[in-house]
């Protein structure tokens, strides 16, 4: 697949090849835009009502919610989608742009939202599924800060991810699969494009969202399925010497859903208990979609 694929591009279904948006774009000229990674399987956005919940509120920070369209036929134009390249499991990408207003950093009232959704195939997930990833993650704690709310709130998924890029510069080159950033005061985050956790004596941690971090849609979920389990849960602030310390490490996102870590910085790890038990609970939690 590639060029083979189709596209929702505000409202039609188009090749791939012939999908655009214009250049004045707000999306593409400012990084003006909101958007949301989600997996479908079995045909079914994953935690679609978390994903449509999270969409909204970046587009309220960013000021053009009321132009949004409405989450169920944002949720149609995914499954128009998924259908339309008969995919049962897939990648899929939904961005919402303020739209093309004249080239001027205010933003002007009146928006007409760009709104665009792609996709790509991944295997099928859950029980018997099989994982995106070739093994456990090798992460690395990098010297790129995240930025803080102050500046630009970091629970906004926008089209602006600079920060995100820079950390992964700092690791382009060498095995390490994920960058880890930290605040002003050096405390971990969270990876360019993922949340972590750790274990320590059967104790669940990861970092709180008082700190500059997204608070990952799958994130929520684990900590939602732990709970379930009764696994006891922190979060708070911790140093990267915590983290090298812990007995267990995974990370996560909504493509790579729960990955095992096995090596931070130069401190190897096993998969542990913890992470297995979670792995199977979150795969059991997707079953539900087929």
């Amino acid at each position: 697949m590639g060029d083979d694929l189709q596209y929702h591009v505000d409202g039609d279904l188009v090749p791939a090849s012939e999908a655009t948006v214009n250049v004045r774009d707000r999306g593409f000229m400012y990084g003006d835009a909101a958007f949301e990674t989600l997996r479908v399987y079995g045909g079914v956005p994953f935690e679609w009502a978390a994903h449509a919940a999270r969409l909204r509120r970046t587009c309220e920070t960013l000021g053009f919610a009321d132009a949004l369209p409405p989450a169920a036929d944002l949720r149609e134009r995914v499954a128009e989608t998924v259908a339309a390249n008969d995919l049962a499991d897939a990648y899929a990408k939904l961005s919402v742009t303020r739209g093309v207003q004249p080239g001027k950093l205010t933003p002007g009232e009146e928006v007409d939202p760009t709104v665009v959704v792609y996709v790509s195939p991944l295997p099928r997930a859950g029980v018997d599924g099989e994982r995106v990833w070739d093994g456990p993650a090798r992460v690395a704690t990098v010297d790129a800060e995240s930025v803080p709310d102050s500046a630009v709130p970091a629970d906004a998924k926008t089209h602006n991810y600079l920060d995100g890029i820079l950390a992964r510069l700092r690791i382009r080159g060498t095995d390490y699969d994920e960058a880890l950033r930290r605040d002003a005061e050096g405390y971990l985050t969270e990876g360019a494009t993922s949340n972590v956790f750790f274990v320590e004596d059967g104790r669940l941690l990861t970092p709180t969202e008082e700190l500059p971090l997204l608070p990952g849609v799958t994130r929520t979920l684990v900590l939602e399925l732990a709970g379930e389990a009764d696994l006891p849960v922190e979060t708070g602030r911790y140093g990267p010497e915590r983290l090298r310390e812990a007995d267990e490490v995974f990370v996560t996102n909504s493509t790579w859903e729960i990955r095992p870590v096995e090596r931070v910085d130069e401190t190897a790890f096993d998969v542990g208990p913890v992470t297995r038990r979670l792995q199977r609970l979150y795969d059991e939690r997707v079953e539900a979609c087929y």
